[in-house]
């Protein structure tokens, strides 16, 4: 039985919800999750109305979307997605979550849940097999995450996701939280809370998601399994968690010191994965049906036992501000989590804050080394309060105020992630062409170039090629919904890649780059949807529907203002060489590499696709 999906279509501005049905086509061209979300998204709010949608008025839809995996019990699918416009870049963005929420809304008769419209005061929505139902939320209001589904009182069959106070007051940067898992990027619980919805809470455990060709999919997930064990980055993540990369970033020269002006420092190993292993006997708590278990907890000097922080976030907040000491990190992270906020922004703009007091272009008691005011300053931010208020717009629209766009690194709006693109120039080419800005999962060039070493780093021979391929890859697994982290096993365990000579590797990939990515495996992606819904698709039909939609959105987000001149790094990683760092000291020559991007893509001088083009994408 080939299967479609089935959304829930809430307006909030009279409480009241329908049925959207997806069609079988449209569920095979878009896959589901980011795909069929950033679909519909085009489909309510056609080319007229899409530039001048406010990202924090009623007509922006947030869109919630589950994807064909969610309770199938395969390896890493706890996933679901949430897609809106951004109102830290005014461009669409698109975030993945790996909490409870997902599952009991799939196991709930539900693909999605599409939001329009905002509520005259703070309200709950509540959804099971049967439909949707609100009420107030007046006494959650100004909860923080936890403790809102805490006084939710949650039941096994239940998932919630919920907004934090820095929701509420429409930072731009606010997250949604589900279970001790976030929809993090871009702004996605600004909107939420500008919708005046507190918490969305499912019922389900109702529904089965049986796979439309069992066999196949039990020998795929046999296979998949098997790979995602044996790999040893993902092995390493099970011991170590990502904080495993601050060793490597240290050795590698992508550690971020100091706002990115360094890429080393003695102390950056005191912040490491192994460390943390160590001082805080860690144990896993890693989203429902992993196999990777790069999620960790443990137990902290004072007693309390905290999620271990992920790297993105101890590089952010530790060297990146130039704070070694890991308790107080890990206490910085438990504060943001509850308050509802992005630690990547957060840590990159008060990077920024303390580099532009540095400079005497901006007054300010924050400064690097610095740690005794950063909780107060985090819980100002949530609240917009005094400095706060600022620091709550992010670093681009700080930098146009006061100047500092040179080291405001960021783009299109997003703060990059703790990987310094001078030691992988790729990963630099997918900060500055990603369709949400300065996103390190886009294409994650640094696990090709750095961690798994199958590609040179300091060569843009070969690197617009591989962005392109893996922006459409990734594009896929987050349609599709399963973790990225499990790809790394799914593609290069395989006989030929795991076997092959890694020097006959690193030559096929920047001078042969399409024998390369042949000679790589992802048909266990393809075969997933294909027994999972019995809608025929085969490897490369996958990477097509990511293509499709990687250029849908960027249509949409030409049509939203996009700038081309936005394709591109902070001036710090472009011009400024000399950093502390005993490997090859570079800048990444970005825009000649965007140049070979653009052809690739067929984009043309406004930085899309043409409507023809697209038309015949979509047809």
């Amino acid at each position: 039985m080939i299967k479609t999906a089935r959304y829930l279509d809430i307006n909030l501005a009279d409480q009241s919800w329908s049925v959207y049905d997806v069609s079988p086509e449209d569920l095979a061209a878009y896959i589901g999750g980011k795909g069929l979300a950033l679909k519909i998204y085009h489909d309510r709010l056609p080319k007229e109305k899409l530039k001048d949608a406010d990202p924090l008025g009623p007509d922006n839809l947030l869109i919630f979307s589950m994807g064909v995996m969610l309770g199938t019990g395969a390896p890493c699918t706890a996933r679901f997605e949430v897609l809106t416009r951004s109102p830290l870049t005014g461009l669409m963005v698109g975030s993945s979550c790996g909490g409870p929420f997902g599952e009991a809304c799939k196991t709930a008769g539900w693909d999605g849940v599409i939001i329009s419209g905002a509520a005259d005061s703070p309200v709950t929505l509540r959804i099971d097999r049967d439909g949707a139902s609100f009420e107030s939320a007046a006494e959650l209001w100004g909860q923080g995450t936890h403790k809102v589904q805490d006084s939710l009182k949650l039941t096994v069959k239940e998932g919630a996701a919920v907004i934090g106070p820095a929701g509420e007051n429409r930072v731009l940067y606010a997250n949604i939280c589900s279970g001790h898992r976030f929809a993090g990027r871009g702004g996605v619980g600004a909107v939420m809370g500008s919708k005046n919805l507190k918490a969305i809470v499912a019922r389900g455990k109702e529904v089965l998601n049986k796979p439309a060709l069992p066999l196949r999919f039990e020998a795929t997930v046999k296979r998949a399994r098997k790979y995602i064990l044996r790999n040893n980055m993902t092995r390493s993540y099970r011991y170590y968690g990502t904080n495993v990369n601050v060793n490597i970033g240290m050795e590698k020269g992508f550690a971020p010191v100091r706002n990115f002006r360094d890429r080393s420092h003695p102390d950056v190993q005191k912040n490491s994965g192994e460390l943390m292993a160590e001082k805080y006997s860690t144990r896993h708590s890693s989203c429902r049906h992993c196999s990777v278990l790069c999620g960790h907890k443990g137990r902290y000097p004072d007693g309390k036992m905290r999620q271990i922080p992920e790297y993105e976030t101890t590089g952010m907040f530790g060297s990146n501000i130039e704070n070694y000491d890991p308790d107080l990190i890990g206490r910085w992270n438990e504060v943001m989590n509850e308050l509802g906020m992005d630690t990547i922004s957060a840590g990159g703009t008060i990077a920024w804050a303390m580099e532009a007091g540095e400079k005497g272009l901006r007054e300010t008691e924050l400064a690097f080394g610095k740690t005794d005011n950063i909780e107060q300053t985090l819980r100002d931010i949530a609240q917009m309060k005094g400095e706060g208020a600022e620091l709550a717009l992010g670093s681009r629209l700080l930098s146009r105020r006061y100047g500092g766009e040179d080291f405001a690194i960021q783009v299109k709006g997003i703060e990059v992630a703790a990987y310094d693109p001078r030691s992988s120039w790729g990963h630099g080419l997918g900060y500055a062409v990603h369709n949400k800005g300065g996103c390190h999962l886009g294409s994650y060039m640094i696990a090709m170039e750095q961690l798994l070493g199958y590609m040179p780093p300091h060569t843009a021979m070969g690197k617009a090629d591989w962005v392109v391929f893996l922006e459409d890859l990734y594009t896929g697994v987050n349609s599709l919904q399963v973790c990225l982290f499990s790809v790394f096993g799914i593609m290069t365990e395989p006989v030929i890649p795991r076997f092959l000579p890694k020097f006959v590797l690193k030559a096929a990939t920047i001078t042969m780059p399409k024998l390369a990515m042949a000679l790589m495996d992802w048909s266990i992606l393809s075969s997933y949807f294909w027994s999972v819904t019995g809608i025929r698709m085969k490897k490369w039909d996958f990477i097509r529907a990511g293509e499709r939609i990687n250029k849908l959105e960027r249509w949409m987000n030409v049509q939203m203002g996009m700038d081309p001149a936005e394709d591109s790094l902070p001036r710090r990683f472009t011009h400024e060489k000399n950093t502390p760092f005993k490997g090859k000291n570079t800048v990444v020559p970005v825009e000649r590499m965007v140049r070979q991007y653009y052809r690739k893509r067929g984009y043309g001088a406004d930085g899309g696709p043409s409507e023809g083009d697209l038309r015949k994408l979509m047809a």
